[in-house]
């Protein structure tokens, strides 16, 4: 289930993202401070192009999914950016971080299709994080460019993925 995240949530966001498993796949691997942390948090929630949800599994809070991007009402093709990540360390202890990351990736995929009103929902991928670009492709999305940047001080290629509504029926 994903619901909106609230100022309760902000902490075990901030935790979640700082695990060294979701720090080596992410575009920014740099440890994020609280005063860091409260300054997104703030930003995100004066954005009308930003949304950030919380997935629950069992009524726990289990994940984070980010919407950024996200193009006005009305727009059309009516696009978004997206991401997400879990709470590694306590489904790996619980041993349900797999069926967490499957079940994520669809709640967030539907959220922004039915719930956003999204035609075209895109995200990138670090090249290295193999088990991603597979579940990726096996959820639909294609990879539609790929480029180079630096991150964690090397350079690293970085695909871009997209998945649209169409996609998302079918």
């Amino acid at each position: 289930m994903l619901r909106p995240a609230t100022d309760a949530d902000q902490e075990s966001v901030r935790v979640w993202r700082n695990h060294p498993d979701v720090q080596a796949v992410s575009l920014t691997q740099d440890e994020i401070t609280p005063e860091m942390h409260e300054q997104w948090w703030a930003a995100v929630k004066q954005d009308p192009s930003r949304l950030v949800l919380m997935y629950e599994r069992r009524d726990q809070p289990a994940g984070v999914v980010n919407f950024f991007d996200i193009t006005p009402e009305g727009t059309s093709p009516r696009s978004g950016m997206w991401g997400y990540y879990l709470d590694n360390a306590g489904l790996t202890a619980s041993g349900t971080l797999l069926p967490a990351w499957m079940q994520i990736q669809r709640e967030g995929a539907r959220y922004a299709f039915e719930e956003l009103g999204l035609d075209i929902l895109e995200g990138e991928v670090l090249d290295h994080n193999e088990a991603v670009r597979s579940m990726n492709q096996r959820s639909g999305f294609e990879e539609i460019d790929s480029y180079e940047r630096e991150v964690g001080g090397k350079p690293t290629l970085v695909h871009r993925i997209r998945r649209t509504r169409d996609q998302q029926k079918a």
